[in-house]
């Protein structure tokens, strides 16, 4: 039988977003505000290890710990909610479940610990609704897209400037970039700015748990097509269940996950491939807006480069390039308030 996971949705911050700067034909008076969802991924090996997974942290729960030049994007976005954020999710659930202590006194039951009981986060990218408090997470070994650490360290051209991250975002022993993927998505002007890839050395990726197939490699999604949906997809655990799939566009680095939850069900996890599910189903276009420099610029770092993702996963969830005949699929991004709302029933410790 196909290797599965189970995965659960986590409450993790909101943020309020200006429709007019993420979709086309939007009302320039709407903002909106929106979750920036986190996912725990569960994956359990034939000899019975499990490996538990962060997709995302989401928003930190104290805004202090941003940078000046994040806090004054952050007064953007109010009104902002940093309760309940990845770990106290993680800790309560959804719905906290009391247990009694002595007879008379009640405290909510520990569903899983933050600080021992995570073993990986992969972060879709470093904007600072995604990166939440690393902190928390004290054993995991962080696993971000390639380029992510100069892009922390040095940012990436002017409209991307170093002040709008934090060069010590990330615990340098215990993070791992994902290798490069075979080739650049970006056009000329991008990848002039495009940051440089950090090797990881031998001690870091020793700390990854043993379920996990290392040394990293890309390779297509299996399938019969001459031209696979996603060309670029690591197999993480080696059994096909959860794929890191490379997403360009919105962000340096940015990856997304394909998760198999049965043997024709998979959920694919799109971080910021887009901020609107309509964009998704070809309701509505990525906005363009003045970038200050006498053009026109979207949320996307390459516009381009994320239309062409949209695409190969609307490929995907049509069944196109994927060798796979029927098979159901779900998507779900990282800002999506209606899915949150229809779906309180799947977050953690229900499941997806």
């Amino acid at each position: 039988m196909a290797a599965v996971v189970t995965v659960s949705a986590l409450d993790a911050g909101h943020l309020t977003l200006p429709e007019r700067l993420f979709v086309t034909d939007a009302d320039p008076d709407l903002r909106a505000t929106v979750p920036s969802l986190s996912f725990l991924i569960r994956h359990t090996a034939p000899s019975g290890a499990t490996t538990t997974v962060l997709f995302d942290l989401g928003i930190k729960r104290n805004i202090d710990g941003y940078t000046p030049a994040q806090r004054a994007h952050i007064a953007q976005r109010q009104p902002v909610v940093v309760s309940p954020d990845c770990a106290d999710s993680l800790r309560r659930g959804h719905s906290p479940t009391l247990i009694a202590t002595d007879g008379e006194h009640q405290q909510q039951q520990l569903l899983l610990d933050p600080a021992a009981d995570i073993d990986v986060v992969i972060l879709s990218h470093v904007h600072w609704d995604h990166v939440g408090t690393p902190s928390d997470f004290g054993s995991a070994v962080f696993a971000v897209g390639a380029g992510t650490l100069d892009l922390l360290r040095q940012g990436a051209g002017p409209l991307y400037p170093a002040a709008l991250f934090n060069a010590d975002e990330l615990p340098a022993a215990r993070t791992l970039e994902f290798p490069p993927a075979p080739a650049s998505p970006y056009d000329a002007r991008t990848s002039e700015h495009a940051p440089a890839p950090t090797p990881n050395t031998p001690s870091t990726a020793a700390l990854l748990p043993s379920t996990i197939r290392y040394p990293w490699r890309w390779g297509p999604l299996p399938t019969d097509s001459s031209d696979p949906a996603f060309p670029a997809t690591l197999d993480l655990f080696g059994d096909g269940s959860v794929r890191v799939v490379d997403s360009p566009g919105h962000l340096f680095g940015h990856v997304n996950v394909l998760l198999r939850t049965a043997p024709r069900r998979y959920v694919y996890l799109g971080g910021d491939c887009c901020h609107d599910p309509r964009i998704l189903r070809g309701e509505k276009g990525i906005a363009l807006y003045d970038d200050g420099c006498g053009g026109l610029r979207s949320v996307h770092v390459d516009t381009g480069a994320a239309r062409r993702t949209l695409e190969r996963i609307a490929r995907f969830v049509d069944g196109d390039g994927t060798g796979h005949g029927d098979i159901e699929v779900e998507v779900v991004v990282a800002h999506d308030a209606v899915w949150r709302e229809r779906n309180r029933h799947r977050f953690w410790p229900g499941t997806l």
